[in-house]
């Protein structure tokens, strides 16, 4: 494994624990209990990240049962992964369902050749790529579940890797609403959880973003609206990116209503 690797994949395995010792004295009423996202409730949330793990596994080593799910994806686009999630959220053994998935992604990743990348939804994805997306969307899901049992959340540096991947999706983020991605950098500091500042871009360049870490993350994962962060976007091609921002595959969703 790579430094960077090894890294993302203590990340992964810190934020998941963190969710599942939330969940795991869950009664039947706790695991129904809803969540921000419409129609899921806590079991759901924890189904959904079941199945995307499993998923992730036959894309790395199943060709057979990896082209199964996409031709199952193609034959209903707007409602397979829904409709997986909801299905295993009412089959029992749901959390011990998802430890082993944890620990054969973790397996997966680690095995994989240096250099190997994966199919996936999106583009092809390297296994620091996956872990890094698997990382994101633990966080973000469990985001939803915290809000939905009224449990507090402290942000972690753990956060880096989600800060790092809204970046990164900067681009992706004007194609998949149809539009031109802007031709300059911008720059970008933001006030990590430990008071660090992380940055990426040129420091001379003329579109800049500043705010908090937790902030960004959770704009870019859709789980705040921007008018609920205290993000600053100076030049319009960053204020617009803030409007239309996503860290993760697939269409954009309706996002969240300010408050």
């Amino acid at each position: 494994m790579t430094d960077v690797l090894t890294q993302v994949l203590t990340d992964l395995a810190a934020e998941g624990d963190r969710l599942e010792r939330l969940v795991a004295g869950l009664d039947d009423d706790g695991w129904r209990t809803p969540t921000p996202a419409p129609g899921w409730d806590v079991a759901t949330q924890v189904a959904h990240l079941a199945w995307t793990d499993e998923v992730a596994v036959k894309a790395a080593t199943d060709k057979e049962a990896w082209d199964a799910v996409v031709l199952e994806a193609i034959a209903d686009p707007e409602g397979y992964v829904d409709a997986q999630a909801l299905a295993i959220a009412r089959e029992p053994g749901l959390l011990e369902r998802w430890h082993r998935a944890r620990a054969d992604l973790r397996a997966t990743l680690v095995a994989m050749p240096q250099g190997q990348k994966m199919p996936w939804f999106g583009p092809p994805m390297s296994a620091t790529s996956m872990a890094t997306a698997r990382l994101m969307e633990t966080w973000a899901h469990g985001l939803d579940v915290h809000e939905g049992l009224g449990a507090p959340v402290v942000d972690t540096d753990r956060i880096r890797h989600v800060a790092h991947l809204g970046v990164r999706t900067r681009n992706f983020a004007f194609s998949v609403h149809g539009l031109d991605a802007p031709a300059e950098e911008f720059r970008i500091d933001l006030v990590a959880p430990s008071g660090d500042v992380w940055s990426w871009g040129p420091e001379e360049a003329a579109q800049t973003l500043t705010g908090t870490a937790g902030d960004f993350c959770r704009l870019v994962t859709q789980r705040v609206h921007r008018a609920d962060t205290d993000l600053v976007a100076t030049g319009a091609d960053v204020d617009r990116w803030l409007d239309i921002a996503q860290a993760f595959a697939g269409q954009p969703g309706k996002g969240r209503s300010p408050r």
